[in-house]
């Protein structure tokens, strides 16, 4: 793979942790997930989103860059190849969508901070699902405490990371893959490969799996 480091990204139930696995065993990459489970505010967040929204992506903001700090930025990104399911900017898209104001901008200026500390990908893939699909893969997991997540918080982050990638300077996909399982259909899953490992320029690039 021709991307020293590729970050996977997309809406709660896309499939980023499962394209992520299976790149790494494919091209023998060095993993980097999210550690979800550890943030102590995330199931009051879904009880009273309005009371925990800032507790809830302020610890993920110091959280992830904590980890993007150790597990990529003090190890060299040309030994192997780093695939991550998630990048800083995520902090800001979930940010913009549950945080008034007041609280976002104060997110947002410790936000800038720590993202200038931390190196670009060489690729931003954006999967991107229809919400009945996104209900279908967090329903099919299980987690109890996301039992409650409802269509329109799913549109919301979605129209989130849409505004997010069309103010970015970075190389990006947004790939499609509404229908698509790749876990269980190999064929799908190397049309990704193909379409992932080639050259992007800066920008948007959609595609259509």
């Amino acid at each position: 793979m021709q991307h020293s480091y590729l970050v996977i990204e997309g809406n709660i139930g896309a499939g980023k942790t499962s394209l992520v696995d299976l790149l790494v065993n494919k091209y023998q990459g060095r993993k980097v997930l999210e550690g979800f489970a550890e943030n102590p505010f995330l199931p009051k967040f879904y009880e009273d989103p309005k009371r925990y929204a800032f507790a809830v992506e302020m610890f993920f903001l110091s959280e992830r860059y904590h980890q993007l700090n150790n597990e990529v930025l003090q190890q060299s990104l040309f030994n192997q190849n780093t695939i991550s399911d998630y990048f800083l900017s995520k902090s800001l898209i979930f940010a913009r969508a549950n945080l008034d104001s007041d609280e976002f901008d104060l997110f947002f200026k410790m936000y800038e901070i720590m993202m200038t500390q931390l190196p670009q990908p060489d690729l931003l893939v954006y999967l991107h699902r229809e919400v009945d699909d996104l209900q279908k893969n967090i329903h099919k997991r299980g987690r109890a405490y996301e039992e409650g997540i409802t269509n329109d918080y799913l549109y919301r982050i979605q129209e989130s990371y849409f505004q997010f990638l069309k103010q970015q300077p970075l190389k990006m996909l947004l790939l499609d893959v509404s229908g698509v399982d790749f876990v269980k259909n190999p064929t799908q899953f190397e049309d990704i490969c193909i379409i992932v490992d080639q050259p992007f320029e800066k920008g948007i690039k959609k595609v259509v799996l």
